[in-house]
């Protein structure tokens, strides 16, 4: 199943194409099933990088013709570490703000509102004593996360919260921080 290209654009975002896949989608339930995937590997002290390059959907295999993207990760010097990269906890609220935004700008094609602008602030609250051994009692992750949009569009206040909303509702990154997922780790 290959999703075409299509000039039909608003905001940057082919909407013609992503209704035809959603369609294709409808019609054939299996091809909807995605692996998402990665490869983590150490490089020094609490450094790493993430290769992201290959997924299975659609009903196969798929690689990125991009050739894929690396992700790094560490910790600030605050805690004895090299500053190679975000924090994991900051990649978490970059995946939340990027996949919102990024409905923002499709529920917005959609809908026929076009963006000038769209800035999302987001803040993550976290109580270190728990991740460091401190206090049992306190919780590893967030407390709260706020995201605050700030949106510049051919739209009414009330269109574009609600197409915050939607962008919100649909999201798959705010569907991971808000509910449960079940986590297996494994050692090879």
């Amino acid at each position: 199943m290959a999703i075409t290209e299509s000039p039909t654009t608003n905001n940057g975002v082919n909407i013609e194409a992503l209704l035809g896949a959603r369609q294709a989608l409808t019609d054939a339930p299996p091809a909807a099933a995605f692996t998402w995937r990665g490869t983590n590997t150490w490089v020094s002290g609490t450094h790493s990088q993430t290769e992201v390059n290959g997924f299975f959907g659609l009903g196969e295999e798929q690689v990125r013709q991009s050739g894929g993207h690396t992700v790094s990760t560490d910790h600030p010097e605050h805690f004895a570490a090299g500053d190679e990269g975000s924090t994991p906890v900051e990649l978490v609220l970059s995946a939340l703000a990027g996949c919102v935004t990024a409905g923002v700008a499709t529920v917005a094609a959609n809908r026929g509102i076009a963006l000038q602008s769209v800035t999302a602030t987001i803040e993550g609250d976290m109580d270190l004593q728990g991740i460091m051994g401190i206090d049992s009692d306190v919780r590893n992750g967030f407390n709260n996360v706020r995201i605050n949009y700030e949106i510049v569009a051919d739209a009414t206040a009330e269109e574009i919260q609600a197409l915050v909303a939607q962008s919100q509702k649909r999201s798959a990154v705010f569907d991971i921080v808000t509910n449960p997922t079940t986590v297996n780790v494994t050692v090879s």
